[in-house]
């Protein structure tokens, strides 16, 4: 079982910049799938970005161009780079993944992923 400890949320104005990390513990998730969802208040979980165990990354299209999806495998750590954000970007942001199989594809739905962090807060607004 791995442990996903998301943290970096908080409140920005629109335009600005957060980055998100997603701390492992318990083992190593070298060989995971790992992903960003969001959630905003009355809508579904939201896929945000994806990276394989073969370090290739995965955005949906609302955020290509602005946010960027990082690993430092050293520290068991995976990031969430965001700028130019939004208003619309506001949500909670949560980490997820999946033991890998298939390291070349990507799993973009919530029930593709069986371990999850508690999310952090984003709040875009001025």
């Amino acid at each position: 079982q791995v442990q996903l400890v998301e943290s970096g949320g908080g409140l920005v104005q629109p335009g600005g910049s957060l980055r998100l990390s997603c701390a492992a513990s318990g083992r190593t998730f070298s060989n995971y799938h790992m992903a960003w969802f969001r959630q905003a208040p009355g809508k579904e979980r939201e896929f945000v970005a994806a990276m394989t165990p073969a370090r290739t990354t995965y955005y949906t299209d609302t955020v290509k161009d602005r946010f960027t999806i990082s690993r430092d495998t050293a520290r068991d750590t995976v990031y969430l780079q965001m700028n130019s954000l939004k208003p619309e970007d506001t949500a909670v942001y949560y980490c997820a993944g999946r033991l890998g199989q298939y390291t070349g594809v990507f799993y973009l739905g919530p029930t593709d992923y069986n371990n999850w962090g508690r999310g952090t807060q984003v709040t875009v607004s001025s």
